[in-house]
């Protein structure tokens, strides 16, 4: 499609369209309309960036009259507190021109404040897994009138462990309704779960994972261990004007905060980390202040960035190699948006190099070699994850194999303990020790 006018779509929704600046539908938006808007169940397979959010809001609120109802008839359900935040803001922004009334729910603040808000009642409820499945707990919200349900982003919600909650709440669901879902990867979890809960759905994939995108240059350097990739990184951030927007991913939180302590000590403001331990204000200051620009270094983990809407960034910096090779082309299709150019680095030690081959031959293409650069030290530090384990000698779940200090007793200790001379000698002469105590022997003894 090449504008959004061939959608059959109100007045409101133009309007807001237009002021939103959006000229043409990305493909997932095109593909999806007519699909949700015939009411089937839909899964809908796209990397972060690609218009989401609008493929499934646009022809919800186009089907969406007005209406006194309290209780939701839309809910959607996403894993973490800022893609609540950034969807209920997205809806507000396409229901401008009508009377749309969206809540965002999530965990870390009031429950009563919530349990107020939707008391008040709404069309759209945005939230995350386990605070909303508290609510209906609580009942102070009900999910009788809910006609569509959205679940964004289902398999990064899988592996922060919601199938529990995600069970529940469709359990609780009406019967007759619209599932609608969308997902990044489809793996055994998203396909057993679609099994469970969706009817007949029609898929909708769009950027297929393993197409690197072309305007994303990458490269990759070869480093020995955690503080040396440090080191290197330092080096490369300090060329600020090749360098404006930088999105370094870590594996964990652990690693995030350790990268951003030695990161702090160099360049202060200018760099923010966020992860499930921070605080929701820290996290959304933090993402605010990446936006606009007022820091240029963001640190996060793959969980915390997944869905979020951050643009203009100028590279992307993998500070491991994700286990999932689909892992790495979310991360880098962060960069080299709209047409711009963008340049993704992967930082790779010894023991991620087959990790690496496996992105390569997913994207069947090899990425560009860099040479370390001479300035950059090499370290001797090590963390604990690196450090040689010491083996424990009898832990029966050490199944190293027993090195050169093990060996195999001498002949002379090898004897087996008889247990003394009372075993080997007296025992055997006198048999059984005869007391008052032995029935036999004062048997023996009356019949005399």
């Amino acid at each position: 499609m090449e504008s959004f006018n061939e959608f059959n779509i109100s007045k409101q929704l133009q309007y807001a369209i237009t002021d939103l600046g959006f000229e043409k539908p990305t493909p997932i938006q095109a593909q999806s309309f007519s699909v949700i808007m015939s009411g089937t169940d839909m899964v809908g397979i796209a990397q972060t960036g690609t218009g989401k959010t609008f493929a499934y809001m646009l022809p919800i609120l186009q089907d969406l009259k007005f209406s006194k109802e309290t209780n939701p008839r839309v809910l959607v359900l996403v894993p973490t507190r800022e893609l609540v935040l950034q969807v209920v803001e997205e809806i507000e922004k396409f229901g401008k021109y009508s009377s749309i009334r969206v809540i965002g729910v999530f965990g870390g603040t009031n429950i009563n404040r919530q349990k107020e808000a939707v008391a008040e009642g709404a069309d759209i409820i945005v939230a995350t897994p386990g605070r909303l499945y508290d609510l209906v707990v609580s009942r102070a919200l009900q999910l009788k009138a809910v006609k569509k349900v959205v679940i964004d982003e289902v398999d990064v919600m899988l592996d922060l462990g919601f199938r529990f909650q995600l069970t529940n709440i469709l359990e609780l669901l009406p019967n007759k309704r619209q599932n609608i879902m969308f997902s990044a990867t489809m793996t055994d979890d998203v396909n057993v779960f679609i099994h469970d809960f969706f009817i007949a759905p029609t898929t909708v994939s769009v950027a297929v994972s393993g197409t690197p995108l072309e305007n994303i240059s990458q490269f990759a350097y070869a480093v020995p261990n955690f503080y040396t990739k440090a080191n290197l990184l330092k080096y490369l951030l300090q060329h600020e004007s090749d360098f404006k927007k930088v999105l370094v991913f870590v594996p964990n939180k652990k690693s995030a905060d350790l990268l951003f302590d030695i990161l702090d000590e160099f360049f202060g403001s200018e760099v923010a980390v966020i992860h499930s331990n921070k605080t929701q204000n820290y996290r959304i200051r933090s993402i605010e202040n990446f936006n606009a620009e007022k820091t240029r270094i963001l640190v996060t983990t793959d969980v915390m960035a997944r869905g979020l809407d951050l643009d203009r960034i100028s590279h992307v910096i993998n500070f491991d190699v994700p286990n999932f090779p689909e892992n790495y082309m979310h991360r880098i299709g962060r960069t080299g948006r709209a047409e711009q150019e963008g340049t993704a680095i992967l930082l790779y030690t010894e023991k991620e190099q087959d990790a690496k081959a496996t992105i390569e031959s997913l994207m069947n293409l090899r990425i560009a070699e860099l040479e370390l650069p001479k300035e950059v030290e090499i370290s001797k530090q090590l963390t604990y994850e690196e450090q040689p384990q010491v083996l424990e000698i009898n832990n029966p779940n050490n199944t190293e194999e027993v090195g050169p200090a093990f060996h195999e007793k001498k002949e002379k200790n090898k004897k087996e303990n008889q247990g003394g001379s009372y075993k080997r000698i007296i025992k055997q002469k006198y048999k059984k020790p005869k007391t008052r105590g032995d029935k036999n022997y004062n048997r023996r003894k009356k019949g005399r």
